[in-house]
């Protein structure tokens, strides 16, 4: 049997379904989809698109802030189980995770925290600080601990946009960014301790070193058009799933947001 698995912030469910590029669900192959930074609680959305024919649909919204984050699962195969958000109250709100067991292992849909803006001294100098790094910190933690605890059970597999381009071969310009967030050396420090403790990057497992491989592109100075990006969406497995690992890719050609999908296959 074969598992299909796509992944795409796109930046606003409500705005990327009214574009032509929306045509990629009806087309796509996958039997789960996880979507990041959708912007929109289930009851803001068309039927078509909350509640698609042939897919069980399910949702994540942000409590704190309207139009804010969000995550959204959509899948063929019917799950065991489904629990939004992380178990502690306190990274609770923001709609971020969704959980769903299946057969053969638990599947996270994550929108993981950005580092917020920079503080700046009274100078207007960096610092290398931003307003919300120490969450995203405190998130991730708290993100692993509930992973491997779900681990226990069976195999985990992990998508999303973790806002973090790994190593230097994850970004067009790693040099110009050692100081923003993003590729701040914590963040980095954070998919280091998560790849040994056993969790497979699947891009770079079928890819090794390929280069100008990228997943996110500012909007600014035609970023895109001159691939100058970050791959900052991922798939990743817990290393029990190894064998499993059919194929992973990014459909860099796929426009309607300021990210591309990212996909992976199992087979069982």
């Amino acid at each position: 049997m074969r598992i299909t698995l796509s992944s795409w912030n796109v930046n606003g469910l409500r705005a990327v379904s009214a574009k032509d590029d929306w045509a990629w669900f009806a087309q796509t192959p996958s039997d789960i989809i996880g979507l990041q930074e959708t912007k929109a609680s289930p009851e803001q959305l068309q039927e078509s698109i909350r509640s698609p024919e042939g897919w069980h649909s399910f949702f994540a919204s942000s409590t704190v802030k309207k139009g804010y984050s969000g995550v959204a699962v959509y899948s063929r195969i019917s799950p065991l189980s489904v629990q939004a958000e992380l178990p502690d109250p306190q990274w609770q709100g923001e709609g971020r995770i969704l959980h769903l067991e299946y057969e053969h292992f638990h599947f996270i849909n994550g929108y993981f925290p950005n580092g917020g803006a920079e503080i700046l001294d009274d100078n207007g100098k960096h610092q290398g600080l931003f307003k919300r790094l120490s969450y995203k910190m405190g998130f991730f933690d708290a993100f692993l601990q509930y992973a491997q605890e779900l681990r226990r059970t069976k195999p985990v597999v992990v998508c999303g946009d973790f806002n973090i381009a790994h190593q230097a071969i994850d970004l067009a310009r790693p040099k110009q960014n050692v100081l923003n967030t993003g590729f701040l050396e914590e963040e980095r420090a954070f998919l280091d301790t998560f790849t040994a403790q056993g969790f497979i990057d699947t891009f770079r497992y079928v890819h090794n070193q390929e280069e100008g491989a990228y997943s996110w592109w500012s909007y600014k100075s035609r970023a895109r058009e001159k691939n100058i990006g970050w791959r900052i969406d991922y798939f990743f497995v817990s290393e029990e799933l190894k064998p499993n690992i059919e194929d992973a890719w990014i459909e860099k050609d796929q426009y309607g947001s300021d990210h591309c999908p990212v996909g992976l296959a199992l087979s069982f």
